[in-house]
Order: structure tokens, then sequence, then C-alpha cells
């Protein structure tokens, strides 16, 4: 019988190790067998816990977009200006906290972004991460612009950070993040120069 509070430690060691054999060899590689020695476990506990190597994928992303829901709202909780920008700000950092920007973690979301075009728990994910951050965006946006304006600004700034990420995830040397921030808070207030009077700077 296992022991009491070990379910979730055994779950995040196996999340841990399915990102670890990603990293090394791709998502097509990672079998039940690599993952299971990467966490020290036998491969019957991979069905025992999550039923397969694709609802290990799923929980996997399940805890990346978590993390990635933490970077963002730690950095809110923090904020002593509530302006719309700084509000922003948080969603851009977040995006770039070291949860989603490490080998692992980059590679993950690589395979979790190919996968999803295939599998519709995965979808249903993407969906969900997609709208969650359009609609962050979008409500930051419309405080102080038309909602028409705040729409287009919401899409093209969340195509900046997906693009930013994808371009430096791809990049040999790994993502700059730092760097990848600056340009899409560059971007961020041309998008708000018409109504930068509203905004602290």
């Amino acid at each position: 019988m296992p022991k009491v509070g070990m379910e979730p430690i055994r779950r995040q060691q196996l999340i841990s190790a399915t990102m670890e054999a990603i990293d090394e060899v791709g998502l097509a590689d990672a079998t039940i067998v690599r993952i299971a020695r990467h966490a020290g476990v036998s491969a019957g506990i991979i069905s025992h816990y999550f039923g397969g190597k694709d609802g290990l994928l799923e929980a996997t992303m399940r805890q990346i977009l978590t993390d990635l829901g933490n970077a963002v709202g730690s950095r809110r909780r923090m904020l002593d200006d509530g302006s719309p920008r700084a509000f922003i700000g948080a969603v851009i950092e977040g995006n770039f906290d070291r949860t989603q920007v490490t080998g692992p973690a980059a590679k993950t979301w690589l395979a979790f972004w190919t996968s999803s075009m295939h599998k519709p728990a995965l979808a249903r994910l993407q969906n969900i991460n997609d709208r969650r951050l359009y609609a962050n965006l979008c409500y930051h946006f419309s405080r102080v612009m038309p909602l028409a304006e705040a729409r287009n600004a919401a899409r093209g700034l969340a195509a900046m950070i997906d693009g930013l990420w994808l371009r430096g995830a791809l990049t040999p040397g790994g993502l700059d993040a730092e760097g990848a921030q600056r340009l899409a808070f560059a971007y961020l207030d041309q998008l708000l120069a018409h109504h930068c009077s509203t905004f602290a700077s």
C-alpha cells in the first residue's frame, strides 16, 4: 500500500521526469520506459497514475500552465501600481518566467503545441490558455481604449509574446528572457502611445 502523501510526490516526480526526457530526446522518443528510468520507478507506475503517455503529457502541461498562472499571479500581487500597463506587464513577465523558459519547459511547450493539433485533450488545454491570455490582455487594454482597439491590441501583443517565445526557444543558445521582455514592453508602449496620458510611465 502506498504511503499517505506519496501520490502527489510521485506524480510530481513523474511530471519532472517527463520534461527531462523530452528535453533529452524529444517527445517521440520519450518513451514510458525512458521516463520511468528518469524517475527511478517502474513503467507500470505511469499507467497507474496517468493511464499512459498521453495522460502523462496532459498532466505535465497542466503543471506548466499552473506554473504560468502562478508566475503572472505572483507578479500582480506585488504591484504597487494598479495601472493597466502594470497589469499587462505582469502578464509579459510571467510568460517569460524561469518556469516557462528553461530547456525542459521550453521543449515540453514545443512538444505540446505540436501534439495539440492532433490530440483533443491537449487542444482543449491550448484553447483555454489562448483564451485566458487574450481575455486578460483585452480587459486591461479596454480600460484605456475603445473595445475594438483593445481587441486588436490584445491580439497583437499575444502574437508578439508567443512569437518572441517561439523564436527564442528555437535559438541554439536558448531563450533570452530579458531581451524578449524588453521587446514586448517596447511593443506594449507603442500600442499605448495614443493613450499615454491615462497610464503611469
